[in-house]
């Protein structure tokens, strides 16, 4: 398997042979998680989901930054405490991703549980003559990181320029960053320079080293993150450990809203509630994978309906093959059955390993769901091509995190009497009384699919934006 690495700009091969691990970056827990948070945490819960189907063992770390200047803020306006901000948002995170059918990482590390870490790193870098303790705090010297700017390709000047430097007239230079910022409002913890905080980019120079190691083999987040933020957790790591941090650097394009970028500021913003409420899990979760992982993606409603329509049809194909009846399948049509499945299976994990193109894997996926279709159309779709086509199917439903609704034995029962009830009314011509049971089905979220020979049905996901 092959990932582009941002750091050396080129597709660099993934070794699988022992444990893959994994550190994400995660969310700052003082509002709930939007869109863009959704895209980025489904594609790598993707990418782990194919690596354990094949057998790879992960190791998934992805932090909670508990510890912010936003988290403070919104804890002063509302009179409550930090812990409180960041202890409502961690549960609406969990809520909202589970609902998102997206896997629990092995761990998800808090900044305030791991103070004396970041304190052990910066004193080594304090003794290393690369950070110096200033009247504001501790601040790790850019000049003593020769290759400082190497992930994000700017030079030292430009990345000036670029930044959002804070004035502080006690630094030494001006793309300094803080690993230490001394304070007496809480949160506060006491370190060898004085009482105060820690700042953003040790968190996770800190929790990633602790849990994966030096030289780990992927670090993500969002494409905003290249710099300053993984730019500066390259040059602390590196300085403190002597080693490289990271083998590959992987990073996802953001999600703009009728292309614009997302902001509170516009008022574009786009939660994970809100999406789960309007789209449902699988909707978002085709939306997130549709494009390249790399790439940026519009938030577009039309599109987003267009991907209700492609989900029914996946709908009905797994319906039609769970309750294909018995019979016996011609050559010809085994032959097109077993050669789909082989060039879908081979289209989709091909895909995957080249960069994880996911919009090709769903390409792939489709075309097996639309060969079912055609063969349930043709009312030729028996139990023996079903067995064939079904494995192939729920492996690409699993990898990509997608969930068909099922029903009960219960519910199969009651629907299945249902219809021979239905199915008696229609052959003695009493339409009405068939219709009054066709109703009663669909109450269930049941949805008939009426061949000429047979009826059989689908629980079908209910998607409010449809309505």
């Amino acid at each position: 398997m092959k990932i582009f690495d941002t750091l050396s700009v080129t597709e660099k091969e993934l070794d699988t042979y022992g444990t893959v691990r994994i550190y994400l970056c995660g969310v700052t827990v003082y509002d709930d998680s939007h869109i863009g948070h959704a895209r980025t945490i489904i594609v790598f819960d993707t990418l782990r989901r194919f690596l354990e189907h094949h057998g790879v063992k992960v190791k998934f770390v992805q932090n909670f930054t508990d510890v912010d200047d936003k988290i403070i803020n919104r804890a002063r306006s509302e009179n409550v405490s930090s812990d409180a901000i960041s202890t409502r948002y961690i549960t609406s995170y969990f809520e909202g991703f589970d609902s998102l059918n997206v896997k629990r990482a092995d761990l998800y590390p808090k900044a305030t549980e791991h103070i004396l870490d970041m304190v052990n790193i910066i004193k080594e870098l304090i003794d290393k003559k690369i950070a110096y303790i200033s009247t504001n705090g501790v601040y790790f010297s850019v000049s003593k990181f020769a290759q400082y700017g190497k992930l994000s390709k700017k030079k030292t000047d430009e990345l000036v320029s670029g930044a959002r430097v804070e004035v502080d007239e006690t630094k030494k230079d001006p793309l300094d960053f803080a690993l230490w910022k001394f304070a007496d409002d809480e949160p506060t913890w006491d370190s060898p320079w004085g009482k105060g905080r820690p700042g953003w980019h040790i968190e996770c120079s800190a929790m990633s080293l602790k849990y994966l190691g030096e030289d780990f083999e992927i670090h993500g987040g969002g494409r905003d993150l290249i710099f300053p933020h993984h730019e500066n957790e390259i040059a602390q790591s590196e300085s403190y450990s002597g080693k490289n941090f990271a083998k590959i650097w992987m990073h996802v394009g953001m999600v703009t809203i009728n292309g614009e970028k997302m902001s509170k500021s516009l008022g574009n913003t786009r939660s994970v509630d809100f999406v789960l409420k309007k789209w449902g899990a699988n909707i978002i979760r085709l939306f997130c994978l549709s494009g390249h992982y790399s790439k940026p993606i519009d938030y577009s409603e039309d599109l987003l309906r267009e991907t209700i329509t492609k989900w029914r049809q996946v709908e009905s194909c797994y319906y039609e093959l769970i309750l294909s009846g018995e019979g016996s399948a011609s050559p010809s049509n085994t032959k097109f059955v077993e050669d789909t499945v082989r060039e879908t299976k081979k289209e989709f994990t091909d895909a995957l390993n080249s960069d994880f193109n996911t919009a090709l894997a769903i390409g792939a996926f489709f075309k097996l769901v639309k060969a079912a279709n055609q063969l349930a159309a043709s009312e030729v779709l028996v139990s023996p091509l079903s067995e064939k086509i079904l494995p192939t199917l729920d492996e690409m439903l699993d990898i990509l995190g997608l969930r068909v609704l099922q029903v009960t034995e219960e519910e199969k029962k009651k629907v299945n009497e249902s219809i021979e009830k239905r199915n008696l009314l229609r052959a003695q011509k009493k339409f009405q009384d068939a219709d009054v049971i066709r109703n009663e089905i669909s109450s269930m979220g049941i949805v008939l699919i009426d061949h000429k020979k047979k009826t059989l049905w689908m629980k079908q996901e209910r998607i409010e934006a449809e309505t």
